[in-house]
C-alpha cells in the first residue's frame, strides 16, 4: 500500500468505516486497524436523520441500506404529564420534501454490516482486525503508528493518522491526556421487544417518545417492524466506563412507577426480558480535534448525549468532512486538519449544547413539564420539525 496517499484509521466502528469510504472516494488509500477480532454488534438500534442517510447514500449505499432501514411514518411525543400524545410529526412525509433525504430507523448492526461489504470491495481500503492501536510519532512527511496484534508489535508509515475509536479512544488519551469524557449523570437502558408483546394501539411505524418527571423512554421498529429497540434514560450515580452491562429489571422498573407514569410506558418497559445498560458519558462542548498530523472524530473527539439521535449522524458528518478537507490540501495534512476543526467545532458544540438542554426539557416535572407540553402543542408539527433544520438540512 502505498504510503505517499495512505492514511491509517484506528477503529471500525460506523466512523472510521464511513471515513475509510469517504477517504477512498477522495483519492486516499487508508488502513484500519481495529483492536477485535471481528466485528460484533455493539447497541441495538440507530436513527439516522437526513443529514447522516445523505452522506451514506452518496457513498452508493443506499439500495443496501433502503432495503434493510425502515423509514417511520411518524415521531409520536408523549408526555406523562399530559397522559398521552401531545404532538405528532410526520417524518416520512416531510423529511423528503423538506430535506431530499429519508430519515431512518435500523439495527447498528445492518448498518456496520453494509459498510463492512462496501470496505472490503474496495482495493484501497486495507482492515486489520485483532490489531490494538499502541502510539503514534509524526515526522515532517508523516506518522509511524505502531499496533500490536498479539504478541507481534508492528509499525506502519502513513500520511496520518485518524483516531475514530469511541469514547474512550486511546489516539486521543495518546495525544490528549488531560481530554476525558465526563459522567453526565444519566444512565441508558436498552432493550429489545417483538412487537406483538406491547400494548394495543402500539404503532410500529412510528418513533414513540415519553417525557416523564426524571427519565424519558424512547421506542422505536427495526428489522421489518418485528423488533422494537426501547431506551430508557434515567439519572443516577452508576458511573462504570464500558458500554454495555446486564441490568436488572427491577431496577430500571422502579424509575418508571405509578402515579407519575401511565400503564403504556410501564407496560413497554415491563416487556422487555433482558436489560443492558451503560452510563453515558461526554466530552466538554467542542471536543478535541486534531494535532499535528493526527486527527479525531465521532465519540473520539466529541461523544454526546443521545436526545437528539445524532451521535452516528456526527461521526457520519465528520468521515465527510475530513475526506473533502484533505481531498483540498492533500500536501499540508496538519492544515487540513486545522481546516476540519474548524468547520466541525461549531456546529458540533451546538449539537452537544442542544442535547443537553433537550435532556432537561425531557425530563421536567410539575408546572415546568406542563408549560413544556402547552409550548409543544402550540408549536405543532411542523414549526416542531423545522427547529431542527440547521441539523437536518446540513450539507
Amino acid at each position: 500500500m502505498a504510503v505517499s496517499r495512505t492514511i491509517i484509521i484506528a477503529g471500525a466502528g460506523i466512523g472510521g468505516l464511513t471515513a475509510s469510504l469517504t477517504l477512498a472516494r477522495a483519492g486516499f488509500r487508508s488502513m484500519i486497524i481495529e483492536r477485535e477480532s471481528k466485528l460484533e454488534e455493539t447497541g441495538a438500534g440507530l436513527q439516522i436523520s437526513p443529514n447522516a442517510s445523505r452522506i451514506l447514500i452518496d457513498l452508493g449505499l443506499g439500495p443496501e441500506l433502503a432495503g434493510r432501514a425502515i423509514v417511520p411514518d411518524t415521531i409520536s411525543i408523549a408526555s406523562t404529564r399530559a397522559n398521552g400524545d401531545i404532538a405528532t410529526i410526520p417524518i416520512r412525509e416531510m423529511a423528503e420534501k423538506r430535506y431530499g433525504a429519508p430519515y431512518w430507523v435500523l439495527r447498528r448492526a445492518d448498518l456496520q454490516a453494509v459498510l463492512l461489504a462496501k470496505v472490503i470491495e474496495n482495493p484501497d481500503i486495507d482492515l486489520q482486525l485483532g490489531c490494538r492501536f499502541e502510539d503514534v510519532a509524526t515526522y515532517p512527511t508523516g506518522v509511524t503508528v505502531a499496533h500490536r496484534a498479539g504478541t507481534s508489535r508492528r509499525q506502519e508509515t502513513a500520511l496520518a493518522l485518524i483516531g475514530a475509536d469511541g469514547v474512550w479512544s486511546s489516539v486521543r488519551n495518546e495525544l490528549f491526556p488531560d481530554r476525558r469524557p465526563q459522567f453526565t449523570g444519566r444512565i441508558a437502558w436498552r432493550g429489545i421487544v417483538d412487537s406483538d408483546q406491547l400494548p394495543r394501539g402500539f404503532a410500529t411505524g412510528r418513533v414513540q417518545l415519553w417525557m416523564g418527571p426524571n427519565a424519558h423512554l424512547v421506542a422505536y421498529p427495526m428489522a421489518d417492524g418485528r423488533r422494537i429497540n426501547i431506551v430508557a434514560i434515567v439519572t443516577g450515580s452508576w458511573n462504570r466506563p464500558g458500554w454495555s452491562e446486564p441490568g436488572d429489571a427491577s431496577e430500571i422498573g422502579q424509575h418508571f412507577t405509578p402515579p407519575h407514569w401511565p400503564i403504556a410506558p410501564r407496560m413497554m418497559i415491563g416487556a422487555v426480558e433482558s436489560w443492558r445498560k451503560w452510563a453515558l458519558f461526554a466530552m466538554p462542548d467542542g471536543g478535541v480535534w486534531a494535532k499535528d498530523k493526527v486527527a479525531l472524530l465521532g465519540d473520539a473527539a466529541h461523544a454526546m448525549l443521545p436526545f437528539v439521535a445524532q451521535g452516528a449522524a456526527m461521526a457520519i458528518e465528520d468521515a465527510a468532512v475530513l475526506a473533502n478537507c484533505l481531498q483540498q490540501q492533500p500536501g499540508e495534512i496538519a492544515a487540513a486538519f486545522r481546516h476540519y476543526e474548524q468547520l466541525r467545532k461549531p456546529r458540533v458544540s451546538r449539537v452537544q449544547r442542544t442535547a443537553r438542554a433537550t435532556g432537561k426539557i425531557y425530563h421536567m416535572a410539575g408546572a415546568m413539564a406542563f408549560a413544556r407540553d402547552q409550548s409543544i402543542r402550540l408549536l405543532g408539527s411542523r414549526r416542531l420539525l423545522s427547529r431542527n433544520d440547521w441539523i437536518y438540512g446540513w450539507r
